[in-house]
């Protein structure tokens, strides 16, 4: 059973949340982030990105970075830009990008869940990205950005927040990518008590987006007084979700001849040339390569499909049949060689940075899906790295959970 519970959010003032809300901090670049500030001075990043309230090669680990975070906070919520519900609701959290929606219940998740593996993940973290998030929160004592979860649709949840959206969201919004942010707070009793009983009857919630920030809110959580465990998060019904391809560019061909590359391809993928113009795959099983202004389309060979969560996946196949043995990059995560595209960067950046010389060969996958994902989580293993990539991204400083 899950613990999933309604909290009292901080969150900005109805006339603020349109400035507030961010993009989350490991996005982009404290030079970007340093641009959306001047862009939008009440952005969140001020917050969640401290350093860029320093000159340019400010070191953003040091103490008086986290300290100036805290000073910031501290100084919103006293002149009213955030203010903090009186009591515990759950809140829906809607998304609308390019015509889709996805509705999720922002409420309390538990540490303990997630170490007992309720709360399952699919991708390792690192101790290092950890530790910024762990101080972060540590010296805010809030967690301020949330965790990214998906569970299977149930029925009743479903028809409470339905009901709900048919009222005034408490912020309604644009923001400058074109996605639309809606809020509503879930403040029946009757209600939150029927969503928290449905949670508990759910045994599977997984990490979509996040894993680093659950991790980390988690390792602070075990500091705090058992009945206070508990980490911020937005989950989203499965049906909802759509994950975007996560693409592969790679420097060269670790010194083999094009033909002889080909010649090597061949073995492991049916190899189609489609010309000049972008193509994406069309199903699983099958990736579109770009290389010396060519497109061409690649489906592996039937004997290289094998019944195994992890294995069976395209990413996988490709790092373990062409990666590996043909370029040399034996493991992607550390290896300089290899690059990594969103997919919501669209083709033409595989072209551009192939065209430029930047990369030789660019490799354009079929988006992992979300069945395969909790296929993989099941069994306790872990996907190969930048498997998914989930948009719209959820917005930090709508919500804030403080650690008391």
């Amino acid at each position: 059973m899950a613990y999933v519970i309604p909290f009292q959010a901080i969150r900005p003032a109805k006339d603020k949340a349109e400035h507030i809300a961010a993009l989350p901090y490991d996005v982009m670049n404290t030079k970007e982030a340093k641009e959306e500030i001047a862009r939008e001075p009440l952005s969140f990043l001020s917050i969640d990105r401290p350093e860029t309230n320093f000159p340019d090669g400010q070191d953003m680990y040091a103490p008086e970075v986290y300290e100036k975070a805290k000073a910031i906070f501290d100084e919103m919520l006293s002149n009213g830009d955030f203010i903090q519900d009186e009591k515990s609701f759950y809140y829906i959290y809607e998304l609308t990008m390019e015509g889709r929606t996805q509705t999720g219940i922002t409420a309390l998740c538990s540490a303990s869940d997630y170490d007992d593996k309720v709360i399952k993940k699919h991708e390792n973290t690192l101790a290092a990205k950890e530790q910024d998030r762990i101080r972060h929160i540590s010296t805010l004592r809030a967690q301020t950005g949330p965790i990214f979860l998906a569970y299977r649709k149930d029925e009743v949840i479903s028809r409470i927040t339905e009901a709900y959206k048919k009222k005034i969201p408490v912020y309604d919004f644009t923001s400058p990518d074109n996605i639309t942010h809606r809020v509503w707070v879930i403040d029946g009793e009757a209600d939150i008590e029927s969503i928290k009983i449905r949670f508990e009857g759910i045994n599977e919630i997984y990490i979509a987006d996040g894993h680093h920030r659950c991790a980390s809110a988690v390792k602070v959580c075990k500091e705090l007084p058992k009945e206070k465990r508990y980490f911020m998060s937005v989950l989203f019904p499965d049906e909802e979700l759509k994950i975007y391809d996560y693409n592969r560019v790679v420097k060269d061909l670790n010194g083999l001849s094009e033909s002889r590359f080909f010649d090597r391809l061949r073995k492991k993928y049916t190899v189609t040339r489609e010309g000049s113009g972008a193509i994406h795959p069309e199903r699983k099983g099958q990736m579109t390569m770009y290389i010396s202004g060519v497109w061409y389309r690649l489906d592996v060979r039937s004997e290289f499909i094998v019944d195994d969560p992890v294995s069976s996946l395209d990413v996988s196949i490709l790092q373990n049949e062409v990666l590996s043995p043909l370029l040399n990059i034996e493991d992607p995560k550390t290896d300089p060689r290899i690059g990594f595209v969103g997919g919501i960067r669209g083709l033409s950046e595989l072209e551009k940075l192939v065209d430029s010389g930047s990369y030789e060969v660019a490799f354009a996958m079929y988006p992992t899906s979300i069945d395969e994902l909790f296929a993989v989580a099941d069994a306790g293993r872990l996907m190969p790295p930048k498997s998914t990539w989930f948009e719209p991204k959820l917005r930090s400083g709508l919500f804030i959970n403080r650690f008391e």
